[in-house]
């Protein structure tokens, strides 16, 4: 077998799969079989290139073609986009990949092993199910349906055709975010966790936003991030949430909010809030608040704010950022006063969005070629959008939502 592991790619997939025919005869041979063949099957795997098609070549979607453009075990056959200037953009970078319009003509012209969605939340549970229904294993941009049954529904395509589903919680794949999950986990209980990101957004921004409140708010798009972080740092369940929202737009619909902040309980005595607000009315004073307290002290994302150019709480580079950490100690001397100084934690590496996303596309490859079970990553996903759902269950009833 060791002879074996040595063939070309082809020939080392065809040849192990004789040999399994003839080990399967013997008790030996099934041992053998058991121990050496995924390893055989697992170094094909690598080897081989996934094609994949990307739907959705906004800012996203931009960056994960670049991500697959740059990844060897990625080879991108299709470009899929309603508007022409962003396939011509794209095209223009990576050089010559087949366009399409429709996200339908394109699984059935490529029949691609992969697919990466990166459309506006809505059509999210539609393609993800198409793809995995034609053999594709998927990316899909958070949330990963506008509602539960649709989420559901998902994670059932993905069981029954036995492909991976990786949704795009990105801050999972941040070195300063873990570091601050991990700082703020070792606070004592019960924490206090204060989150927001709001954004003065215009022009184009504000398009996009207005576009994806056609079908959810601010708090629901977003939320999922920051209750899977608090998630996280709690390792507790969610019991309640709690919230309000305001319409201050015309030009959203009637029943739509641009603004909102939820309050989430958890069993434990945790407690956190998370406030999103989206359109050119929005303020820009304290627009990135990311903020835990515990028994033992408090920590902080620190991040100057005020000093930064009009229109910056938009930069969707900014979002993820994580410069340093401040760290304070709540430990008293025999005078009654703070015994420590603040510490400044810097972070350890500052990743740029499409560092970001090609962390991501790493980790969705590995999934694939190492068949990580992902049982746990599409529970938790689920779980975290029934929660801004039920917050935005409270904005309109005006009550608590029991969880």
């Amino acid at each position: 077998m060791g002879e074996v592991d040595g063939l070309g790619e082809y020939n080392t997939f065809v040849i192990a799969s004789h040999i399994s025919l003839f080990l399967q005869n013997s008790p030996q041979g099934a041992i053998i079989l058991r121990k050496k063949l995924p390893s055989i099957k697992s170094s094909y795997m690598s080897k081989e290139k996934l094609s994949i098609i990307v739907i959705g070549c906004g800012n996203m979607g931009t960056s994960h073609a670049r991500a697959y453009h740059k990844l060897e075990g990625f080879e991108i056959v299709g470009l899929v986009d309603r508007n022409n200037d962003n396939l011509t953009r794209l095209t223009n970078e990576m050089g010559e990949i087949p366009t399409f319009n429709n996200f339908d003509v394109a699984l059935k012209a490529t029949k691609p092993d992969a697919v990466c969605i990166c459309t506006y939340p809505g059509t999210h549970a539609e393609f993800a199910i198409k793809a995995l229904e034609a053999g594709a294993h998927v990316f899909v941009e958070k949330p990963i349906a506008e509602n539960l049954n649709d989420a559901n529904a998902v994670v059932q395509a993905a069981e029954k055709a036995n492909k991976k589903v990786v949704v795009g919680y990105i801050l999972r794949h941040h070195p300063g975010w873990k570091q601050f999950i991990d700082v703020a986990s070792k606070l004592g209980k019960p924490l206090v966790m204060r989150m927001n990101l709001n954004q003065q957004s215009t022009g184009k921004e504000w398009k996009v936003h207005r576009s994806i409140m056609e079908a959810m708010s601010p708090i629901v798009d977003c939320g999922v991030h920051y209750v899977d972080v608090m998630c996280q740092m709690t390792k507790a369940n969610p019991v309640s949430v709690s919230a309000i929202g305001a319409r201050l737009s015309d030009e959203i619909d009637s029943d739509q909010y641009n603004y909102g902040q939820l309050q989430v309980r958890f069993d434990d005595g945790s407690v956190g809030w998370y406030e999103s607000g989206w359109g050119p009315m929005i303020s820009e004073q304290a627009y990135f608040v990311k903020d835990v307290m515990g028994p033992k002290g408090s920590v902080s994302i620190s991040k100057n704010t005020f000093d930064l150019p009009q229109g910056s709480s938009a930069d969707i580079g900014g979002h993820t950022s994580v410069q340093r950490l401040r760290l304070h100690h709540s430990k008293l001397n025999e005078d009654g006063k703070l015994r420590y100084q603040d510490e400044i934690l810097e972070a350890p590496s500052e990743p740029d969005h499409d560092e970001l996303c090609l962390y991501e596309q790493e980790y969705f490859l590995k999934a694939i070629q190492e068949d990580i079970d992902l049982t746990d990553h599409l529970k938790e996903v689920v779980h975290t959008l029934e929660i801004v759902l039920a917050s935005d269950e409270s904005v309109k009833t005006g009550k608590t939502v029991e969880l």
